[in-house]
């Protein structure tokens, strides 16, 4: 967790995937700063990290978390990973905690939180001891915790005491993914040794590419109808299919570009919104 958010706090490439820079809030809930801080330096040297702020303590989900996060977030509007170290620390012992229904109601929650602000919302998890044929249910508690998640990363190994792993990824938007990494013992960083398989690129999408230079830093904000955009275009798309294809889009041209789209309807017929994200 530490390595990752350094890699995205600083927007410096991991493992051959490109990052882009966020400011990015660590609650490291299981450790202390001076830790942290000798961590950091094995891993990184003095190399800053202006981007990324700490935090050792937190309220539980029902005791304040989310108006803590959402305080953090109004202050540094760039946020865009949020790790919460460890769920277990957030959440509310009781006689329910290990229910499929408390499980998937906590993290229901969290992502509806991470939803409306457009965020990651990273939840660090312990494994059970037994071992699965598939990796994902050696998740500790119930199918609740998954069933509720985008995604889930399980960091797993042969044996205790040795320096390779595999990272297993699976998610609703994201391929799944098997990562073979080897722990450097000097650095306490994990390596990426190979992929299991190469990830699949969209192809690129002239019509994004062409609002980006139309919504740029200098000029944040266009709105107009559909006919005015198609005026300003290149990409030779029928009036009434841009919207439907910009709809299709939406969730890209945000990622990709750091563009969101908004489609309304008044008095004057259809309206088209873009907007650049700070």
């Amino acid at each position: 967790m530490a390595q990752l958010a350094y890699h995205v706090s600083t927007g410096t490439p991991m493992w051959n995937f490109e990052v882009k820079p966020a400011t990015v809030l660590y609650l490291a809930l299981e450790d202390d700063y001076a830790r942290l801080q000798s961590r950091f330096y094995r891993m990184f040297g003095t190399d800053s990290a202006d981007n990324l702020h700490f935090s050792t303590v937190a309220n539980s989900v029902n005791g304040g978390l989310e108006n803590q996060l959402r305080g953090f977030i109004e202050a540094h509007k760039d946020t865009k990973l949020i790790i919460i170290d460890t769920l277990q620390k957030v959440r509310e012992e009781s006689k329910e905690t290990y229910s499929y229904a408390n499980d998937y109601q906590i993290i229901a929650r969290l992502k509806s939180f991470a939803g409306a602000y457009g965020i990651c919302l990273m939840l660090v998890h312990h494994t059970r001891k037994q071992q699965a044929d598939d990796k994902f249910d050696m998740i500790s508690g119930t199918n609740g915790l998954l069933g509720a998640a985008d995604g889930a990363f399980v960091l797993h190994k042969e044996k205790r005491t040795a320096n390779a792993a595999i990272l297993e990824i699976s998610g609703r938007d994201q391929q799944d993914q098997k990562l073979y990494l080897t722990r450097n013992q000097e650095k306490l960083t994990w390596e990426l040794d190979r992929a299991e398989t190469d990830l699949w690129k969209e192809p690129p999408e002239p019509l994004l590419e062409e609002i980006a230079k139309i919504v740029t830093v200098e000029s944040p904000l266009w709105e107009g109808s559909p006919t005015d955009l198609a005026k300003l275009i290149t990409t030779e798309i029928p009036v009434n299919s841009l919207t439907k294809r910009l709809n299709v889009n939406a969730g890209r041209l945000l990622n990709e570009y750091g563009v969101e789209y908004r489609s309304c309807r008044d008095h004057d017929g259809r309206k088209l919104k873009f907007q650049r994200r700070a």
